[in-house]
């Protein structure tokens, strides 16, 4: 007999994964084989962290002065700047000109400068704001002009209402003489009324010398044109025969003549 060998197992590798033939029947059938020590799964990728893009921040403008073989294009694109070599011109077309293919050595370009629309609006804006500035001082300064008018209007309005006969037009002849210190007092007026048109301020004297001479005595007061137009109390109607106006003239006249009209006791 053959001598018989040693046999000896071969010891499994530690595999993680591997192949191992079957026979069945002559057919041979690959099975995965599972090493001896335990095959760990590969830990999942995690997804990498997204990360959202900070805020681009608006950098200042920058000048750049221009040197010989630029463009605008050229500085444009080396600057990143958005909108190109045309936002680039727009920003710069007071110091470029109209050719915007025409741009020299040395001169001085703003990159990143605000767009004309908000040039122009800027000025605008901080215009609106030093109107509503003007306007809120403005109100803040016409409240005290408008407090002192309203008083005036109140005054104005407690201006006493006269009555529209004998007794109203006295008084406010009186109130009109006082303020033009002229004398009298409304026993005198009244008495002289009465004697001269007994209240009628249309009353008209057609028969005496005066109207003989053509120039008839007429109103409250018998008052002729011109006494009348010598006499007449800035302030009064034109009118002779307005009550106030022929009462006033003739106390003025009156108080020229005798003294005041208190001193009358006849024709005067």
């Amino acid at each position: 007999m053959p001598t018989e060998g040693k046999h000896r197992r071969t010891r499994a590798r530690s595999l993680t994964r591997g192949i191992i033939a079957v026979s069945t029947g002559g057919a041979a059938l690959a099975l995965p084989l599972i090493g001896a020590t335990a095959a760990q799964a590969a830990p999942a990728a995690q997804p990498a962290a997204v990360t959202a893009p900070a805020a681009a921040e608006k950098s200042d403008p920058v000048v750049y002065s221009v040197v010989a073989g630029d463009s605008l294009s050229k500085i444009a694109a080396a600057h990143s700047l958005d909108g190109g070599w045309k936002q680039l011109y727009k920003d710069n077309r007071k110091a470029v000109g109209d050719n915007p293919s025409l741009i020299h050595p040395g001169l001085e370009l703003t990159i990143g400068a605000a767009s004309e629309a908000e040039a122009k609006a800027a000025p605008k804006k901080a215009d609106r704001a030093a109107e509503t500035d003007r306007a809120d001082r403005s109100e803040r300064k016409s409240a005290p002009v408008a407090k002192a008018t309203a008083v005036k209007t109140e005054k104005v309005a407690a201006k006493p209402a006269y009555a529209d006969n004998l007794d109203g037009w006295i008084k406010e002849s009186l109130d009109i003489m006082a303020q033009h210190g002229i004398p009298g007092s409304y026993e005198g007026i009244h008495r002289n009324i009465m004697r001269e048109s007994s209240g009628n301020p249309m009353a008209i004297n057609n028969w005496d010398i005066n109207a003989i001479n053509g120039t008839p005595s007429k109103g409250l007061l018998q008052v002729i044109q011109p006494t009348f137009d010598a006499y007449h109390v800035p302030g009064t109607s034109y009118d002779l025969y307005d009550p106030v106006a022929n009462i006033t003239a003739a106390c003025n006249y009156a108080a020229d003549r005798y003294g005041s009209i208190d001193n009358v006791n006849g024709p005067y």
